[in-house]
């Protein structure tokens, strides 16, 4: 691709060879959550094709400490989890590592149960927010003693959830209402739980979709309000979708490369709502096609700006877009993410000040970032333990004049061990050289 204005060099992708299919690992989301319920259920539960990361590894023993038994096929093809058939009992440590997902999760599903449990993470985990969810679990019945700032470490007394009535801010995190949730059918009554401000709303109605799947009667019967009636979860099989906001690199490889990507498994029926990130990249000028079985995005090269988009519901693929946005023709905004500012870092700021590192002129608010075309350059990029800057930023890289450098490359691993892999071999396969001539440079590593 010829240098030039931003975006500028289109591909015939017509002569293009077949589609790139770059090995997705499964969702976290999904797998964090089956796995839950099939702790929870009587029998054993088979998930196919679970997420092996650092944050679904943590999320497994921690239900192992709580009593789950869990047996892994070989090379993790499988997970057969014999629940304990119902909520958990006695006392038990729970270290829930980096993992959002296991602090939200696991409190209500101790809550639910009968004994001491006390909860701890990370350094970064303690500094993100579980008010809401405590709260809501002091009124269903529960003792929970906090740090500090209502933040982990945590002890929680249990003597099960009575049901009744509870509201719940969900501005911060949908993760409150889907752990929440996936108690009530734990409880000893019918639950019913209004929320009000629900962020990354399509997160809730997977979780719905797969407390269903175990056997759950839950159900929403007006806006923002669930009822769930009581009865448990049965033993099922499951096979996890490829992660949909890991899928996003390799989409956004696409477009600003002009070239195709497929990946199986990810189709109409899928239950994540990240997919959606497929039609912003079609407002960016992409090809998209999807199927029953697949998604196929084909890039011309160039990326089409001059759009506003809220990404409210779909913020963990916020930061994919922004990377790619100084390739644009024009300004692109991306608002609705305020609630991104209390991830595993402040994605907000963080994807801000990167890009300014990287010459490109950009404006942020509460909510929402703007980013202007530019011609992006070598620096070195600021990944706060946060694996999705990480990887956003390496897509970035493929168009770069000089190298990016992630400072914490390892960081992948919370969802994606094998990403920069994957990723060096889409650079192969269509000859995009790591730090060579022409305008395509890939991401440096320390």
């Amino acid at each position: 691709m010829s240098a030039g204005r931003p975006g500028a060099g289109r591909t015939d992708t017509a002569a293009l060879p077949v589609a790139f299919v770059p090995e997705i690992p499964g969702s976290k989301s999904i797998t964090n959550r089956a796995a839950l319920l099939a702790a929870a259920a009587a029998g054993t539960t088979r998930l196919l094709r679970p997420l092996v990361s650092e944050d679904t590894l943590a999320f497994r023993e921690a239900l192992v400490d709580l009593g789950a038994r869990v047996t892994a096929g070989p090379r993790d093809e499988y997970w057969e989890i014999t629940g304990l058939g119902g909520a958990p009992a006695g006392r038990a440590r729970v270290w829930c590592a980096d993992a959002g997902t296991a602090a939200r999760f696991l409190l209500p599903f101790c809550a639910a149960g009968e004994g001491r449990f006390l909860l701890d993470g990370t350094a970064q985990l303690r500094a993100r927010p579980l008010r809401p969810l405590a709260d809501a679990l002091t009124s269903l019945g529960a003792t929970v003693r906090t740090a500090p700032g209502a933040a982990l470490p945590l002890q929680m007394d249990a003597a099960g959830l009575h049901g009744g009535e509870v509201d719940l801010d969900g501005s911060l995190s949908s993760q409150f209402l889907s752990g929440l949730l996936m108690a009530a059918p734990l409880a000893r009554a019918p639950l019913t739980i209004r929320t009000r401000s629900l962020v990354s709303r399509p997160y809730a109605d997977m979780t719905l979709a797969l407390m269903r799947h175990f056997g759950a009667d839950a159900e929403e019967t007006s806006p923002g309000t669930i009822e769930a009636r009581p009865g448990g979860y049965a033993a099922s099989r499951l096979a996890i979708e490829p992660d949909a906001s890991s899928a996003s690199y390799f989409f956004a490889a696409a477009v600003i490369a002009g070239r195709t990507v497929t990946v199986p498994g990810l189709g109409r029926e899928s239950l994540q709502g990240d997919l959606r990130f497929v039609e912003v990249l079609r407002r960016a000028g992409a090809r998209v096609e999807t199927t029953g079985e697949a998604t196929t995005v084909t890039g011309t090269g160039h990326v089409r700006g001059g759009f506003a988009v809220d990404m409210g519901e779909i913020s963990d693929t916020f930061m994919t877009l922004a990377a790619i946005a100084p390739l644009a023709d024009a300004p692109i905004t991306i608002h609705g993410v305020g609630h991104a500012r209390l991830k595993e870092s402040d994605r907000v700021a963080a994807v801000a000040r990167n890009l300014r590192a990287c010459g490109v002129d950009t404006e942020e608010g509460p909510d929402r970032l703007t980013v202007h075309p530019g011609r992006p350059v070598a620096a070195r990029i600021a990944c706060h333990r946060d694996h999705r800057i990480a990887m956003a930023f390496s897509v970035l890289g493929l168009r770069v004049r000089g190298a990016l450098t992630l400072d914490d490359p390892d960081c992948v691993g919370k969802t994606f061990p094998g990403f920069h892999e994957e990723l060096s071999r889409f650079r192969t396969r269509y000859g995009i050289p790591v730090g060579g001539g022409g305008t395509h440079r890939a991401v440096h590593h320390p």
